[in-house]
C-alpha cells in the first residue's frame, strides 16, 4: 500500500508552517525525516494522518491505498486509521488512555482492528510486550510507567492493528540504547514483510539504522533529500552538514566544575538510599552529594529508576530506606524538576504566555527575566500566545527549561530535558543550560539515556541498575 503526499501546505495566522512538501511512501521503503525542532516534520505525519489541529489552515492531496482526498478534509481518513495507516505520537503518556492497563490497551488493536478473539487478542498483545521487553509491566497503568516503558507500550499499541503505513513520530525517544535497537529492529523488520514507514527522529544513529530515503526538513521546506548512505555520509546541504556534526560525540569535554556562588558547597545529598516501585527494588545503599555549579549525569536503562531517584531527592515520593538533606533555609520552590514529558505540565487551555506569567507571578519575578531565557534558548516569541498543543514537542520544551530556570534553583533534576530536540538545537540548549546553573550555582542532576552526552558535559556519573522488566 502506497502513501503520497502532494503539494502539502499548512499555515497559521498568515505565518507558513509547512510549505510544498510531497512524498511518495511505497511498500519495503522507508522514509525519514530530519529537522530542526518546528521545522514541520511532525505536521507532515498529522496531515497524513488527518489529525492536524482545526486552527491551521492546510491544502495539498492525500493518498493512501488508492483512496485521494483533499489534505484539508481530514475527516476523509479516519476510516483508515488503525487498518491503513497507524501513527505513533511523540507523547506517549497523551496517546495511552490513562485508565486501561498495559495488556488491554494493546490487545485492544488485536481485537477490534485486526479481529481476533478476546484470547487471542490478550495472547498477542502479551507476546508484543514481551518482545519489547515489558512482560512484567502488562498489567500497569500508564502512571505506573516510566517514560521509555510507555513509549514502548504505545509502540506496541500503535502496531496492533496491522495497519501496512506506519508514521513513527521519534519512536526510540527516551529510550537506551539497547531499547532503541529493539524498536528499529521492529520497525524494520515490518517493512522487510511488506509495509511502509514514515519515521521522523532527531537521532542521526537511528535514521543510518533504518536507511532508505532521507528527507531533511528547515523552516517548513525540504532542503535535501536522498538515500540515507548519501545524505547522512556525504550531506550537500549546510544545514545538514551541520545537524550531522552536532551530534554529542563530537561535543567537547565538560571542564571542571565551574564558577558557583559557593563554591563546593553542598547543596542537596542523599545518604544510603534504596528505592521500590510496584514491589520491587530499584536500587540500595546509593550516596549521592550534589554542589553547587556541579552537573552530575545520571544513566541507566529505561526504568531503572533514574525518574524515581529524582522525585526521592525532591521530597516527591519517600526512599524505602536511607535520608536526603536539603541546605537548611532554602525555600522548597528551589529545588526544582524539570520532567521528561513537558506537554503533561501545562494546562492545555491556557496560552503559554499565561502559564510563564503565572510562574513569573508566583516567583514574585519579572516577566522580562523569562523572556531574556526564552531569547538565548532561541524560542519565537509568537509562540507564546499559542497553547501547549499548538507547538513542537521541542518547543514546549525550552519553554518548559525557561518556566523552571526562572524560579533560581540551587537544585535542578533535569529528566531528559532535550529528549524532544535535533542535534543542533539540543547541543545549543545545553549549553544555555550550563551557562545559567553555573553562573547561579546550581547543582544540577541530569537525567539521560546518551552515555555520550553524560561523558561530555558532565563532571561525575553515576549508573543505576538493570531494567525493571
Amino acid at each position: 500500500m502506497t502513501l503520497t503526499i502532494e503539494n502539502l501546505r499548512i499555515a497559521a495566522a498568515g505565518a507558513v508552517l509547512v510549505r510544498d512538501v510531497s512524498l511518495t511512501l511505497e511498500p519495503y521503503r522507508t522514509v525519514t525525516i530530519l529537522g530542526e525542532t518546528g521545522s514541520g516534520k511532525t505536521l507532515v505525519a498529522e496531515a497524513a494522518m488527518g489529525t492536524v489541529a482545526p486552527e491551521l489552515a492546510v491544502s495539498g492531496r492525500i493518498a493512501d491505498g488508492g483512496e485521494i482526498s483533499d489534505a484539508a478534509d481530514q475527516g476523509a481518513r479516519r476510516g483508515a486509521w488503525g487498518r491503513r495507516i497507524a501513527m505513533l505520537p511523540q507523547e506517549p503518556w497523551v496517546s495511552l488512555d490513562p485508565t486501561m492497563r498495559s495488556l488491554a490497551q494493546v490487545a485492544e488493536g488485536h481485537r477490534f482492528v485486526r479481529g481476533l478473539g478476546p484470547g487471542p487478542a490478550r495472547r498477542q498483545a502479551r507476546a508484543d510486550l514481551a518482545s519489547l521487553n515489558l512482560a512484567a509491566g502488562d498489567d500497569r497503568y500508564p502512571h505506573q510507567l516510566s517514560g521509555g516503558m510507555a513509549q514502548r507500550v504505545a509502540f506496541a499499541s500503535a502496531r496492533a492493528g496491522g495497519a501496512p503505513i506506519t508514521l513513527a513520530d521519534e519512536p526510540t525517544k527516551g529510550l537506551d540504547a539497547t531499547m532503541r535497537d529493539a524498536v528499529v529492529a521492529l520497525l524494520r523488520k515490518a517493512v522487510e514483510e511488506g509495509g511502509s514507514l514514515l519515521c521522523i527522529t532527531h537521532d542521526i544513529a537511528v535514521a543510518k539504522a533504518l536507511g532508505g530515503e532521507i528527507i531533511v526538513m528547515l523552516k517548513g521546506e525540504i532542503v535535501e533529500r536522498g538515500d540515507a548512505d548519501t545524505v547522512l555520509v556525504a550531506p550537500s546541504h549546510p544545514y545538514t552538514r551541520r545537524l550531522v556534526a552536532a551530534a554529542p560525540e563530537n561535543w567537547p569535554t565538560a571542564t571542571a566544575t565551574a564558577t558557583a556562588s559557593v563554591p563546593g558547597d553542598v547543596v542537596l545529598e542523599g545518604t544510603e538510599l534504596a528505592v521500590s516501585r510496584n514491589g520491587r527494588r530499584l536500587f540500595s545503599d546509593l550516596d549521592l552529594a550534589v554542589r553547587a555549579g556541579e552537573w552530575i549525569g545520571v544513566t541507566g536503562p529505561s526504568g531503572c529508576g533514574k525518574t524515581t531517584l529524582g522525585n526521592v531527592l525532591l521530597g516527591l515520593m519517600p526512599p524505602a530506606s536511607g535520608r536526603v538533606r536539603r541546605r537548611a533555609g532554602v525555600a522548597s520552590t528551589r529545588f526544582q524538576k524539570l520532567y521528561q514529558d513537558p506537554v503533561a505540565t501545562f494546562s492545555r487551555h491556557v496560552s503559554l504566555r499565561t502559564a510563564l506569567a503565572e510562574t513569573t507571578a508566583r516567583h514574585r519575578v519579572s516577566f522580562d527575566d523569562v523572556m531574556t531565557l526564552l531569547e538565548r534558548l532561541r524560542v519565537p516569541v509568537a509562540l507564546l500566545d499559542r497553547r501547549p498543543d499548538q507547538v513542537s514537542g521541542g518547543e514546549l520544551q525550552r519553554v518548559s527549561l525557561a518556566r523552571v530556570l526562572v524560579a533560581k534553583p540551587i537544585f535542578l533534576f533535569a529528566d531528559e530535558p532535550t529528549s524532544r530536540l535535533d542535534p543542533i538545537t539540543q547541543q545549543e540548549t545545553m549549553d544555555v543550560m550550563r551557562e545559567v546553573t553555573r553562573e547561579r550555582g546550581c547543582g544540577t542532576l541530569l537525567v539521560t539515556h546518551d552515555r555520550t552526552m553524560a561523558e561530555r558535559i558532565t563532571e561525575r556519573r553515576i549508573t543505576l541498575g538493570s531494567d525493571l522488566a
